[in-house]
């Protein structure tokens, strides 16, 4: 595999992170544009911290681009700070706006449809390099592939029947997402992995 291949891992993993930020976004702006003027403010102050992280996350995003393999790796410790900013702040939202289960719920499913979606895009990215893949190593990509598709299914799943459950607190849902972005870097990983294997011996 090339380099430029690897960098399916560092790219599935920062446009989830994106997705997910955008998510959050769009959610709390609806609620905030309803919000009373007092709590209005306080929303709007947070959701314009949030767009600046996100912002900066996509613009150090932007500069490693076109940089190597082992310059995107140093990177995703910077990226990964900008990130735990984000979710950091989304939680001070939660906690400033008050117990607000229904919003809770919203931005908890928004956010968990964009996990879902990013699942489901790696998956298809995968395969489509696994085209590509020398016949004698693909029985290894396939099942690396199924299992994604398996733990995509599974994290969808949980998240959900979390979402229905709907009284849960705002630290037990981010929990959930955590745990679910975490088996993704895995699988994404898993599948990384056995394309290098691939390109190596094919």
């Amino acid at each position: 595999m090339t380099e430029q291949s690897s960098m399916h891992l560092y790219l599935n993993w920062t446009k989830e992170r994106i997705d997910e930020m955008d998510a959050a976004l769009a959610s709390l702006e609806i609620k905030a544009s309803q919000a009373k003027a007092d709590s209005k403010e306080k929303a709007d102050e947070i959701i314009a911290d949030l767009k600046k992280r996100r912002d900066e996350f996509q613009a150090l995003l932007k500069t490693q681009a076109e940089s190597g393999e082992a310059a995107w790796a140093r990177a995703k410790t910077e990226l990964d700070k900008q990130w735990n900013g984000f979710e950091a702040q989304v939680q001070t939202y939660f906690e400033s706006a008050g117990k607000q289960i229904e919003q809770q719920q919203a931005t908890f499913k928004d956010i968990a449809a964009a996990q879902a979606k990013a699942w489901r895009e790696a998956a298809d990215k995968f395969k489509v390099a696994a085209g590509k893949v020398a016949e004698a190593r693909r029985a290894d990509l396939e099942a690396a592939l199924q299992q994604m598709k398996a733990d995509a299914s599974e994290a969808e799943a949980r998240l959900q029947k979390l979402n229905q459950a709907g009284s849960d607190s705002w630290s037990v849902l981010s929990t959930a997402l955590a745990e679910s972005r975490k088996a993704f870097d895995h699988a994404n990983q898993a599948v990384w992995d056995a394309l290098r294997g691939s390109g190596s011996k094919g």
